[in-house]
């Protein structure tokens, strides 16, 4: 990569001075011209949006350089890599944390912005897979083109190759004009084609040959439309399972994922939390038009500690809800009864666990784990129940190979720690009755 000079800024200097000789070229004929033709007038606009784009490209060059020139992140202290990022001038319609894997993503992001290499963003619902690619698209040379957003799960099949490559007038019953698709819509700006996973294989076939070629063809028409569209794709599946089934293409996957970035669940970041609660209530209370809510104590330590299966998007809902519904203070009342914890008095069996577990080690019981069951409560304790049961059944019958476990339930390796962790399991304790059941099957008499 030539893009990138250790030793100097030589390069720095010979792209300002050409920009600098093609300005002053532009002056000087605005400057002595006596009289100006619409067409005079129409290519010096055109020349004025060239030096624009140059140096819209030469300025995200620079940032580019900066990032790659700060060296290794990871060799930064603990919290100064989050400004690190700031300070080069990095665009995030939002907030973020110190936490490792969220900004070894933003990083990976911020590098590959400024080319044109193909992104593939991938993480559970919720986790923010769109506005990384707005992220990228923000901080790239494409940031001032067309950001095209396509839900490859929303559309119909026999609409599919109408909807990203357009049709002609007749083509089908009811294409009563000429209609631009989202690639061409796209032309030198960014198409973020979200839940790729969803695409059915006549599509993929269909996208990978944009791929390759960089060229469309409408629907009904046998014309050829060169596309100049940088592609960002998101999934919330495991894409290598479904190659495996035959649902996702394997080439299609290995042109999508040039550059791969895995965003984690929010219940992995969990510093972040109280950072999005108070983001996402400023936010509710400018779109309401009235102040931010203040959370009762209940109330926030129920939110610190919720495990969010609906990540960030569940989160900023809440939040909304709670702005909406509350008045000057909002109590756990105002949470989604399914989730809501009831008064005080009675609780079920798995909260009582947790409940014990934490006096045993001598801390204080949070509110919400305090409160007797609702209805809601109880389905959810009722749930908890039955994932215990199956984790151990699932354990028992992988003799306690975690990764074993994940493959065959089609999981994070993680995330099934996590719920291990959740329920007090260790996969150890399978693996030795595992081995005792082996024991005795060999001892015993005929």
């Amino acid at each position: 990569m030539k893009l990138f000079n250790p030793g100097g800024v030589q390069g720095s200097a010979m792209s300002y001075a050409a920009l600098l000789e093609k300005i002053e070229i532009l002056r000087s004929t605005l400057r002595w011209a006596t009289s100006l033709q619409r067409n005079d007038i129409e290519k010096l606009l055109r020349q004025a949006n060239a030096l624009r784009d140059e140096v819209m490209q030469l300025s995200h060059r620079e940032r580019f350089v900066q990032a790659v020139s700060a060296g290794p992140a990871l060799a930064l202290p603990a919290g100064e890599r989050r400004q690190a990022l700031l300070a080069r001038s990095f665009v995030f319609e939002g907030t973020f944390g110190d936490n490792p894997r969220l900004l070894d993503a933003l990083e990976i992001a911020e590098k590959a912005a400024p080319t044109d290499l193909p992104v593939l963003v991938d993480g559970e619902s919720g986790t923010g897979k769109e506005l990384m690619a707005k992220v990228i698209h923000a901080n790239g040379a494409r940031a001032d083109k067309p950001y095209i957003s396509v839900n490859c799960g929303a559309i119909p099949d026999n609409l599919l190759e109408s909807e990203l490559f357009g049709h002609k007038k007749g083509a089908f019953t009811g294409a009563v004009n000429d209609r631009k698709g989202k690639f061409e819509s796209a032309h030198r700006g960014t198409i973020f084609l979200d839940e790729i996973g969803e695409l059915p294989l006549i599509g993929q076939v269909k996208l990978l040959r944009v791929l390759q070629s960089h060229e469309i063809q409408r629907v009904g028409s046998d014309e050829t439309i060169a596309v100049d569209a940088r592609i960002v794709a998101a999934t919330n599946k495991n894409l290598r399972r479904l190659i495996e089934q035959g649902t996702f293409r394997e080439d299609l996957f290995y042109r999508l994922s040039v550059i791969h970035v895995t965003l984690p669940p929010l219940r992995e970041r969990q510093d972040e939390i109280p950072m999005l609660i108070a983001y996402f209530s400023d936010e509710a209370a400018e779109a309401l038009k009235r102040r931010p809510v203040k959370l009762s104590p209940r109330l926030r330590d129920f939110l610190l500690a919720y495990d969010y299966p609906g990540n960030i998007r569940e989160l900023r809902n809440m939040m909304y809800r709670i702005s909406c519904l509350a008045g000057d203070i909002a109590d756990v009342g105002h949470l989604p009864e399914d989730i809501r914890p009831a008064p005080a008095g009675a609780r079920g069996g798995a909260d009582a666990a947790k409940v014990e577990s934490v006096r045993g080690q001598g801390a204080q019981v949070p509110a919400h784990l305090e409160a007797p069951l609702s209805l809601g409560e109880a389905k959810r304790v009722a749930s908890d129940q039955a994932e215990r049961v199956c984790l151990e059944r699932g354990l028992q019958e992988v003799g306690g190979t975690v990764a074993e476990l994940a493959r065959r339930w089609d999981m994070n390796r993680s995330h099934l720690q996590l719920l291990l962790k959740k329920h007090g399991l260790h996969s150890k304790d399978f693996r030795h009755q595992a081995g005792a059941g082996a024991g005795r099957a060999v001892t015993a008499p005929d």
